[in-house]
């Protein structure tokens, strides 16, 4: 049965493999394949400190047992911008085209309110039209463009910087 559900320390394993997967699989996320160098133990201990804050998440999609995607919410620790958070979403290729993205940002926009959040922030590339699609669904909105903010596959590549104020 799949679900979507705040994630637990004892994920940590399966986590590091969805998002050690995630960073092969696509050339959309942060990291190159084979630059991700956490241990489970620090995934773990990631975990735990974000749950241990108000204003941070991490929902993930659970396939019967399987992690198949996640979307994160890191709130900033400072008085000034604890109303804002950072979000990072992930799905597999295998999970994609489901409305899991949907269903992810539903349940992050829900809890955010409750975590006193005001600004929900991310990035993306500007050629990644699917998950711009996607964000400007949910109610973000783009407020700049960061040029040559990345270099992927030796190409200079730039990013929308998108907010949704709740």
């Amino acid at each position: 049965m799949l679900q979507i559900r705040p994630i637990t320390p004892s994920d940590a394993e399966a986590f590091l493999q969805l998002r050690t997967r995630l960073d092969h699989e696509t050339r959309l996320m942060m990291l190159e394949p084979g630059e991700r160098s956490a241990s489970v133990s620090q995934v773990r201990e990631n975990i735990e400190e974000t749950l241990a804050s108000s204003n941070s998440t991490i929902l993930v999609v659970d396939d019967d047992g399987k992690l198949t995607g996640y979307i994160s919410a890191h709130g900033e620790p400072y008085a000034r911008a604890r109303h804002s958070a950072y979000i990072v979403i992930g799905i597999l290729q295998e999970a994609a085209g489901r409305g899991l993205g949907t269903r992810l940002f539903s349940e992050l926009l829900a809890w955010a309110p409750q975590a006193g959040l005001h600004r929900l922030e991310l990035t993306v590339m500007t050629h990644n039209q699917a998950g711009i699609a996607l964000y400007k669904k949910m109610g973000f909105e783009i407020e700049g463009t960061r040029r040559h903010s990345l270099r992927v596959d030796g190409q200079y590549v730039d990013e929308y910087s998108m907010a949704l104020l709740l």
